[in-house]
């Protein structure tokens, strides 16, 4: 634990640097809200003629012109000569519900851009997993009254629940908990042990005698050594924010058993960082190089390594993780820090017996992580060193992707408090999935953090999603249908016709050079910007006017028309990656071939004269003020102390397998609830639980003939 805190008091002020020499909120806003300078250049640009030549030559050439789809096999393996991308996103801790700041700055970043990638026939493997091993999980458990296996499987299945309705494409979502985790783990530490680059030291740690274990950081709290606040955790005090070893904590406690520990010695590993330090830097500036570092990523990791690396605890005294292969460590397990991102290498494994073709294939393989800012130095720091000590050919990351934060309105997601939409809970408010893909890819924070707001969600689905784009792929396909009986009409473009073609083709693009530097949420404006054009297009030549004109007006309404359910066609496949429902009800609308759900550089004309579409019907609907106002109250704060008592179930008095049933369940619950207590559970939730135990006690009073008391938790008596 000393070890570990050497180096975060640094990397926290590094950070709090970094964070300082951001833009202002202001320019935040503006960057958030509107597209940069260099993102405006579809709109701003003068058109050349060859520009223009070019995308009329695209146009003519037609869907014949695009590449075939790429169907890799099945289990996805790398290709000779194909570009192979591999896609990771940090793996969630399986001990909590995923809330939408976590999901953005994850698994929704990096499903976005792997869909990109498929779109492209680049041949791509996207997967993660939870992960399950350390002190969070035992806690939990402890918390629940369940094993930690028990709580595993309880997460994992919700948040795999969760990522299936946000419609996350993994190929593969797994766990950190099998057997190839250990055996990989375990691979990587013998070969970092034969290389000599671990170390062994003494540490002092607080050790329960009741309990007969060492206690991990977070099953302790005392009084805070700097702010003297009473229930300061093991590792930091949540008053004044200070990183602290348990062993400087005054007045000590077991958390488990609230007995009083003592300091002892005991023996554990570190990874000798300063001893790797001579392969990490030179493997780093190749990466930074020839890969797309977020600017976030490279300025954290650079805070790590300036002063020099410390030596790196790697084992706990804990049960519940991978076992440390060694004699004299075999009672304890790898720190979750080192084991977590072995996770990638094990979870492919599961997914694949030649898991080593993406895993030891550096020549042939490109590595994407997704993370959050706060996951970067393990990614860029202590795993590249665990995976280079090892030696053995292994696939390091090409390009690391950190967002930034997003926050809940005006303050921080909280789910004891009841504060912000968790991923659980976005199914129930009414709103579609791709409706939250597109809002939090709207305001993904890539460059500086960001708020999710109500009213702002309102706005965007109302002006960008209803009044902008799904008005125009609505107008465009409505008007095949009701003035060309549904077959897309004869065109004959004008010089406006083809400068169009030249604007849009630009805007497509700038798409793919955002992309490609995996600028997720700038690459969506261009989306944005090419249904404003086609509505602008629509509006100038008002086809609806035309086409009860002469035989040249009519001509031009169906071109008009023409161009435009092609430019609602090269949509639906540039939505794919952030709207993949919304994409596929607007291919079925159009009947667009599967064949064009490619991406090229070109804007060609997929739907051709003859082409019949089929019924075209709204993609949106409108959010009401109503509406947002009151889900805004839901999730404002409380709606944990919502949670109702188990339902009342018929009693029949006297019955004694029900007495006993009914009895164990009470000593159960009040067990549970005294443990919640002990762990300084927030109120919220002793609450609930109180009140389960109070019904409880009622149906037991009832089996046993009673009349049950008016039970009120203890606090609430009337005077």
């Amino acid at each position: 634990k000393s070890a570990d805190s050497l180096l975060m008091p640094n990397a926290l002020l590094e950070l709090k640097s970094y964070l300082q020499k951001q833009p202002p909120p202001c320019l935040a806003m503006e960057r958030t809200t509107s597209n940069e300078p260099e993102e405006e250049e579809g709109s701003e640009h003068s058109l050349t003629e060859e520009e223009i030549t070019a995308a009329v030559d695209a146009w003519a050439r037609g869907a014949a012109a695009l590449p075939k789809p790429w169907q890799p096999q099945k289990p996805v393996l790398p290709v000779e000569g194909m570009r192979n991308v591999l896609i990771t996103s940090a793996l969630p801790y399986v001990n909590n519900v995923p809330h939408l700041g976590n999901i953005i700055g994850c698994v929704l970043s990096a499903d976005t851009f792997a869909r990109y990638c498929r779109l492209r026939n680049w041949n791509t493997l996207y997967i993660c997993g939870t992960d399950e091993y350390g002190t969070a999980t035992e806690t939990k458990a402890v918390e629940e009254g369940l094993t930690p296996q028990e709580i595993c499987n309880k997460y994992n299945a919700i948040h795999a629940d969760i990522y299936r309705w946000f419609n996350i494409s993994f190929d593969y979502f797994g766990r950190t908990t099998t057997p190839h985790q250990t055996t990989i783990a375990q691979d990587i530490f013998q070969r970092l042990l034969a290389h000599g680059f671990l170390l062994q030291d003494t540490v002092e740690q607080l050790r329960c005698e009741d309990c007969q274990q060492f206690l991990a950081d977070r099953f302790v709290e005392g009084t805070c050594p700097f702010c003297s606040y009473e229930e300061a955790r093991g590792d930091q005090c949540d008053k004044c924010g200070k990183l602290i070893n348990a062993v400087e904590l005054k007045n000590p406690q077991c958390k488990l058993c609230r007995g009083v520990p003592v300091v002892k010695p005991t023996q554990h590993l570190f990874l000798d960082l300063p001893k790797l330090e001579e392969r990490l830097e030179p493997w780093l500036e190749q990466s930074w190089a020839t890969g797309d570092w977020t600017a976030n990523a490279r300025y954290i990791t650079r805070s790590w390594i300036r002063d020099g690396l410390k030596p790196r605890c790697i084992t706990r005294d804990l049960k519940w993780g991978t076992p440390v292969p060694l004699d004299g460590f075999r009672d304890k397990v790898f720190y979750v820090w080192f084991d977590a991102p072995i996770g990638y290498l094990s979870i492919t494994a599961n997914y694949t017996d030649q898991w080593e073709r993406w895993w030891k294939n550096p020549q042939q393989v490109e590595l994407y992580n997704f993370m959050a800012k706060d996951n970067v130095p393990f990614h860029s720091v202590i795993f590249p060193c665990s995976l280079l000590g090892a030696d053995d050919n292994y696939t390091l990351v090409n390009h690391l992707i950190a967002t930034e934060y997003l926050n809940y309105e005006d303050g921080k997601f909280s789910k004891s408090r009841g504060v912000g939409v968790f991923g659980d809970m976005a199914k129930d408010t009414g709103i579609p999935s791709d409706i939250w893909r597109f809002y939090l890819l709207y305001l993904r924070p890539e460059g500086q953090d960001s708020a999710f707001s109500w009213s702002d969600l309102m706005l965007k689905n109302n002006s960008e999603l209803l009044n902008n784009l799904g008005n125009f792929i609505n107008r465009a396909g409505m008007f095949v249908c009701k003035f060309f009986s549904g077959t897309v009409p004869n065109m004959v473009l004008t010089p406006d016709d083809k400068r169009l073609l030249a604007r849009v083709t630009l805007e497509l693009h700038q798409y793919h050079q955002l992309l490609e530097k995996v600028r997720i949420r700038d690459a969506l404006r261009c989306i944005l910007s090419i249904s404003r054009h086609g509505n602008q297009y629509i509006q100038v030549n008002e086809p609806w006017k035309r086409i009860k004109g002469d035989e040249k007006d009519r001509q031009r309404a169906g071109t008009v028309t023409g161009v435009a359910v092609n430019m609602a066609s090269l949509l639906a496949v540039l939505l794919q990656p952030y709207m993949p429902s919304v994409s596929l009800a607007i291919q079925a609308q159009l009947c667009i071939p599967p064949d064009c759900f490619v991406l090229s550089h070109d804007f060609t004309c997929t739907l051709p004269s003859g082409h019949r579409v089929g019924t075209v019907s709204p993609l949106f609907q409108k959010l009401e003020n109503d509406q947002v106002e009151a889900l805004r109250r839901r999730f404002g704060g409380g709606q944990a102390k919502q949670a109702s008592p188990p339902p009342e179930i018929p009693v029949a008095p006297g019955d004694p397998q029900l007495i006993q049933e009914l009895t164990e369940k009470v000593a159960k619950q009040g067990n549970h609830i005294r443990q919640l207590k002990a762990n300084k559970a927030e109120k919220a939730q002793v609450d609930t639980e109180v009140a389960k135990l109070l019904e409880l006690k009622k149906q037991l009073a009832l089996a046993e003939g009673k009349t049950p008391e008016v039970l009120v938790p203890k606090g609430k008596r009337k005077k």
